[in-house]
């Protein structure tokens, strides 16, 4: 099951690469691209992303819907 988030419209408004969402967040551009394409990650990782995108955690429904 695909999951919804807005990972790459906000990184792609803030003209962010993906390489450098991945250096930002400590993940790899890979995995970046997987949660672009709407593949599930672990919590940890969402985490780091909600962060390096510049929202706090109570903010993540605006970059992850549950």
């Amino acid at each position: 099951m695909k999951s919804q988030n807005k990972v790459k419209s906000i990184r792609e408004s803030r003209l962010i690469s993906k390489s450098e969402l991945a250096r930002k967040s400590g993940v790899s551009p890979l995995t970046i691209d997987r949660i672009e394409r709407g593949e599930k990650c672990r919590l940890e990782t969402m985490r780091k992303i909600i962060l390096a995108l510049g929202y706090s955690l109570d903010e993540k429904e605006k970059v992850f819907q549950a």
